[in-house]
């Protein structure tokens, strides 16, 4: 879990506008039928320039290297007392009874971990699916407002191949994210929590 890896499903993102004007100008994202506008935007641009994402994703990095850090402190200690378990028992230092004890516990302590592991994991992942439907509610919603003047009948996101090919003229993307940038309000910064919860729910 050292990276996080966000994706923004690279879904189009539509802007439907039934008056848009027809226009044949080549320095816009212009017409390619009669009346129809269409642009896109880089993803991968979007998730590393906008303010919301980075910030999130900041918060999601640290949650990550705590869980990360709380398990393996956890691991390390599973893995001494089995180590002195052994030990003790090649030492002939434990009765048998206190030798299946020491056993049960062991085993014991080991679904426990697992069990946080588990728990921990499913967090994470809601919290990263929370980010992600976050992310895409602040982009279409912005683009809703942006359309109103400009009028695109589609609005594309470009990220990887799932477009083969799109010409420059038709990239909208450092436009859009100045606009998402100077329309992002963050909320008040309540002290975030970035330890992993390691107590029993």
């Amino acid at each position: 879990m050292k990276k996080i890896f966000l994706a923004l499903a690279a879904t189009a993102m539509l802007a439907s506008c039934n008056n848009a004007p027809k226009s044949n100008d080549a320095a816009t994202p212009a017409s390619v039928q009669s009346g129809l506008k269409i642009a896109f935007v880089e993803v991968d641009s979007i998730m590393s320039q906008y303010t919301f994402s980075k910030e999130y994703q900041e918060v999601l990095q640290k949650k990550a290297n705590n869980i990360q850090s709380t398990l393996a402190s956890k691991q390390q200690t599973l893995q001494a007392a089995v180590a002195k378990l052994q030990q003790d028992y090649q030492a002939n230092a434990l009765t048998q009874d206190a030798a299946q004890a020491r056993q049960a516990a062991i085993q014991k302590q080991g679904a426990d971990l697992d069990a946080l592991n588990q728990r921990l994991s499913n967090e994470f992942q809601a919290e990263t699916a929370k980010f992600n439907e976050a992310l895409r509610d602040s982009i279409q919603n912005y683009l809703k407002v942006y359309n109103k003047d400009k009028n695109y009948s589609l609005i594309l996101t470009k990220a990887g191949d799932n477009i083969l090919y799109a010409d420059k003229k038709y990239d909208i993307t450092n436009e859009v994210i100045a606009g998402l940038n100077k329309s992002y309000k963050p909320a008040k910064k309540e002290k975030a929590d970035t330890k992993a919860d390691t107590k029993k729910k």
